[in-house]
């Protein structure tokens, strides 16, 4: 809140508009003071060179280049410490080979640990379904038969 004595604010506030400000035709709506001209901005599309004229920066660099950097890149190395390299390399992939062997051996004995108990249970399955089937009959042929001689007996 302002009180009387203070002074104006420099700012305008927001119920107090904008002084208009003159608008022509003749003049843009944005300023274009701080903009370079465009004939010094660097173009980022595809540099075009003459094939006539002086090679430029980017042309000397890459024709110095060697044209295979792996090779170039890569520590030189003798062919004994090759052999040596090749080797432990074939060793440790014949490492890694048994292990998968290995692993997958187990995973076979497992699959025919699993038939088997599979096979079993399947025995043991017909088994009880045969045994509950006799039961089933036998209860229906002693309450349909047995049960009427027992009550005639009792009287």
């Amino acid at each position: 809140m302002a009180s009387p004595t203070d002074p104006p604010d420099p700012i305008p506030s927001i119920a107090q508009p904008s002084p208009p400000t003159p608008t022509s035709t003749s003049t843009p709506p944005f300023p274009t003071r701080g903009r370079p001209p465009l004939t010094t901005r660097a173009s980022s599309g595809t540099m075009i060179t003459s094939r006539t004229g002086p090679p430029t920066s980017a042309e000397i660099l890459y024709e110095s280049s060697p044209t295979d950097l792996s090779r170039t890149l890569s520590p030189r190395r003798a062919p004994p410490e090759i052999e040596q390299l090749g080797e432990a390399a074939r060793r440790d992939l014949e490492d890694q080979a048994r292990e998968l062997q290995k692993g997958l051996m187990e995973i076979v004995e497992r699959v025919e640990t699993v038939k088997s108990e599979h096979a079993r249970l399947e025995g043991g399955n017909k088994f009880l379904q045969s045994y509950i089937g006799e039961l089933m009959s036998t209860s229906k042929v002693m309450s349909s038969g047995g049960g009427k001689g027992k009550k005639g007996g009792r009287k």
